[in-house]
């Protein structure tokens, strides 16, 4: 158990300064822009950066500026080892403001809960570190190694950032990210997007779906058997709704992590079309290939390993212009071989004509249970909290420790607490704030030793 005695009394002092600097941050509405010279994201994402290097800097930290903008770091130690805690300053678009209780770049508290774009993801967590790692300094503790705070721009778009950042700088000996939730993150899947295309077939016009990583909700037919697929998915009890000049098939939303939570409308919709004798490309395959089974097994088998699950597909979007194109989200297990899975798809495609083409790809990451970062994590966590019963998790979605070697995703969301980051009234408990700081400093103290 970690014991540093003036430690309680100096983490009660930082809660006022890092309250006022989590709303200070939060004030910034640093969503992706257009590029400027020195804000390859747009200015307000340079200005949150450097207002986050700027408070480090009052706090004692050495820091830096990437030349052109796209990443900064403050430092602390001395000694051979880095250890890095990689956070992120760029938040998504607010959304309809009718959805938040106030102006999401306004925060504000009620009844001890702070509101506003980005206190949760990721602006909080990173400030909740950045003072844990304060009340150390001001504990008088030497750090016996560096302590690198990374501060990404990019997170939420192509992690460019972190792309340049790996390119240019020292990779870290071991971190985590404040970006996901306790206890922590030790594996995740491997993230492939790709599209398959065709060229489309006359009459035939297919849209449907919002996103490579949402089970589409809403997938559209216009054509001239509009009157023949209506009847077909009345016969097989789908929802639907006719439109002029076509047939709109619903579905329901859910994220490509967990496909099966939803109902995908593209599918059922080259399902009913395939049914009642409208034949393309994308259609043909859909329907003999994917059906709705979420996990593909027809294509792949029953792929799935112990620590993170099993393989999920997602068709997320289909289109027909010039092309006819499918976009689909691939989550891997960590241990299968990313090449197998394309090989499979590639020759499934290929008979029903369809050219596969990668968009991105997410290497999947694992730290193994019983290694000394994940034990001093958890060690922490647990001491801290007194929560024995969490255990460390996988998952199927893309957490920042991806970013980095040997890096983990550790907090700030705690068991039983809404993960809100992305929605209306985005928010955080200050307790829950509070505690991860201390939390933060702990595994700070533990990580540096």
């Amino acid at each position: 158990m970690i014991k540093i005695p003036d430690l309680p009394a100096l983490l009660e002092q930082e809660k006022d300064p890092l309250l006022e600097a989590v709303k200070e941050l939060a004030r910034i509405p640093s969503i992706l822009q257009e590029a400027e010279t020195g804000a390859p994201f747009g200015r307000p994402i340079a200005q949150a950066l450097s207002r986050a290097l700027s408070i480090s800097a009052s706090l004692g930290f050495r820091t830096m500026l990437e030349p052109d903008g796209y990443y900064g770091y403050a430092e602390i130690g001395q000694g051979e080892e880095l250890v890095a805690i990689l956070g992120h300053v760029d938040v998504v678009p607010a959304g309809s403001l009718a959805d938040w209780r106030q102006d999401p770049f306004d925060p504000q508290i009620t009844d001890g809960i702070l509101y506003g774009r980005g206190v949760q993801d990721d602006k909080g967590p990173t400030l909740a570190a950045l003072f844990g790692a304060h009340a150390l300094m001001q504990a008088g503790i030497a750090f016996n190694k560096r302590l690198r705070f990374i501060f990404g721009t990019d997170e939420e778009n192509l992690w460019r950032c972190m792309k340049r950042y790996l390119a240019q700088e020292e990779i870290p000996t071991s971190g985590f990210t404040p970006d996901a939730k306790f206890p922590l993150i030790y594996a995740e899947k491997g993230l492939l997007q790709a599209t398959l295309e065709a060229p489309t077939e006359q009459g035939i016009h297919l849209s449907g779906g919002s996103a490579f990583n949402a089970v589409a909700d809403s997938a559209v037919y216009m054509g001239v058997a509009a009157e023949k697929l209506r009847r077909q998915v009345e016969l097989l009890r789908y929802d639907y709704q006719s439109i002029n000049g076509g047939v709109q098939v619903i579905g329901k939303a859910a994220h490509a992590q967990v496909p099966e939570e939803g109902v995908n409308a593209i599918c059922r919709l080259a399902i009913a079309l395939h049914s009642c004798g409208v034949h393309s490309p994308a259609i043909d395959f859909l329907a003999q290939e994917i059906g709705e089974d979420p996990y593909a097994r027809k294509i792949f088998g029953d792929v799935q390993d112990e620590d993170t699950g099993r393989l999920k597909f997602n068709v997320g979007m289909i289109e027909s212009g010039e092309v006819e194109r499918i976009s689909l989200d691939i989550r891997i297990p960590a241990s299968v071989e990313k090449q197998k899975v394309v090989e499979k798809l590639v020759q499934s495609a290929d008979k029903y004509g369809l050219k596969y083409q990668q968009r991105d790809w997410l290497a999947p990451i694992y730290i193994p249970r019983q290694s000394d970062l994940v034990k001093t994590l958890m060690d922490v966590y647990r001491q801290v909290t007194g929560d024995y019963d969490s255990q460390p998790e996988t998952s199927g979605g893309a957490t920042y420790a991806r970013a980095m070697p040997n890096c983990v995703a550790f907090g700030a969301v705690f068991p039983g607490r809404p993960k809100v980051e992305h929605q209306p009234n985005e928010h955080i408990r200050l307790d829950d704030l509070y505690t991860a700081m201390q939390i933060y400093a702990l595994a700070i103290y533990a990580l540096t030793r």
